[in-house]
């Protein structure tokens, strides 16, 4: 789909979303959110109330934010709860996956601080980069706080791994919002694509998140279904070694619903796993050695990288018959990746593409996007 093509289709559901636009605005993320169950949005007289049930993996204690519009009285709430005004006129970013939320909704402008220049892809966001618009504000634990004090953004978005709150308990301390994006534990493709709408919420531009949300729903669905007429299931293999152990996708991993909807016989999908496995070398052979593709290579970009890494990689079949993918095809200005920036919003061209190496004959006309053949 072009992308011409795309904005029209966008544009078209979000006229016929208008109708339903002030019933949503009255009741709670029923009906608006469909796939996505890391957060909640209640709407109360004009009011946002807004929730990350799981903002890391295992967390129990959710994050709760509430979206005021300018002007408006804050009602009464908890100490826990974060007051944020809305709509947003800056925000600051940690994740990549957050940039493309931004350029979907035509709020690229609003981007004021990043953590670090060279990870955006993004051709918007790397102009506003180049023209000295965005401030470069450290990773992690070396966000610089005397940078963001002068930034003062509405609102930092963040994510977490642990408890470990971190820098963001003194961000917050300095009156800056910090809101936690937690789009990566949604184990549907479609579940995080929907974040879009997370993002929205600050902007008031929800009718725009679901028209762009609906498009990509609807790509991924109906290549999903191309899949049913495939007479074989080629088995597949991902990753590769990092130190002693061969990291992999877990069974119930995002990667390999992906792989799965792409007709695709991943070799460890009955694995319950959501996360990644640490596998040793020799388990992964032999399992996998006789495997017909290998998708997934890290940041190899040939098969003579590889080769030259381990010489053991040159044993399994896919290495031999050059059915190796990577699928960092697409980078940024800097060397970023397109599809670590870009692929949660978009896991429908992602599934063209798996299609599209598993069963070409289904997408003759789609070129790989995010993919790419090593050579």
């Amino acid at each position: 789909m072009n992308k011409f093509f795309f904005v029209f289709l966008c544009l078209l559901i979000s006229c016929n979303a208008d109708r339903k636009e002030k019933n949503q605005r009255k009741e709670t993320s029923k009906g608006f959110i469909h796939y996505a169950e890391g957060f909640t949005v209640v709407y109360r007289d004009g009011v946002k109330e807004v929730e990350v049930k799981h903002p890391f993996q295992g967390a129990t204690v959710p994050q709760k934010y509430l979206l005021v519009p300018r002007g408006v009285n804050v009602p009464d709430h908890d100490e826990s709860t974060q007051v944020i005004r809305i709509p947003l006129t800056s925000i600051a970013c940690t994740s990549t996956t957050h940039i493309p939320l931004l350029d979907y909704l035509g709020e690229s402008d609003k981007l004021t601080g990043f953590t670090s220049m060279d990870y955006i892809s993004s051709e918007k966001i790397r102009k506003r980069v180049d023209g000295g618009y965005v401030m470069e504000l450290g990773m992690d634990k070396n966000i610089n706080l005397e940078k963001l004090l002068v930034l003062k953004p509405d609102m930092l978005m963040g994510y977490m791994i642990s408890s470990d709150m971190g820098q963001f308990k003194k961000i917050r301390e300095l009156g800056v919002p910090v809101v936690i994006n937690a789009e990566y534990l949604e184990k549907h493709p479609l579940g995080r694509a929907e974040w879009i709408k997370f993002m929205a919420l600050f902007f008031n531009k929800e009718k725009q998140a679901d028209s762009v949300f609906r498009v990509v729903e609807r790509e991924y669905q109906s290549t999903k279904k191309l899949v049913h007429r495939a007479s074989s299931q080629p088995s597949v293999l991902s990753g590769v070694l990092y130190g002693d152990a061969w990291f992999l996708p877990g069974g119930e991993n995002y990667a390999s619903r992906i792989l799965k909807d792409a007709g695709c016989g991943y070799l460890w999908r009955d694995d319950p796993s959501t996360g990644y496995l640490q596998l040793s070398f020799e388990a992964v052979y032999e399992k996998a050695h006789n495997a017909d593709l290998w998708i997934g290579v890290g940041t190899y970009e040939s098969l003579q990288e590889i080769k030259n890494a381990d010489l053991r990689y040159t044993r399994f079949k896919p290495f031999a018959k050059k059915s190796v993918y990577t699928y960092n095809a697409r980078k940024g200005a800097k060397g970023g990746s397109e599809f670590m920036e870009l692929g949660y919003l978009r896991p429908d061209i992602i599934l063209k593409d798996l299609v599209k190496i598993a069963h070409p004959a289904l997408l003759p006309e789609h070129r790989l996007y995010f993919h790419e053949k090593l050579q």
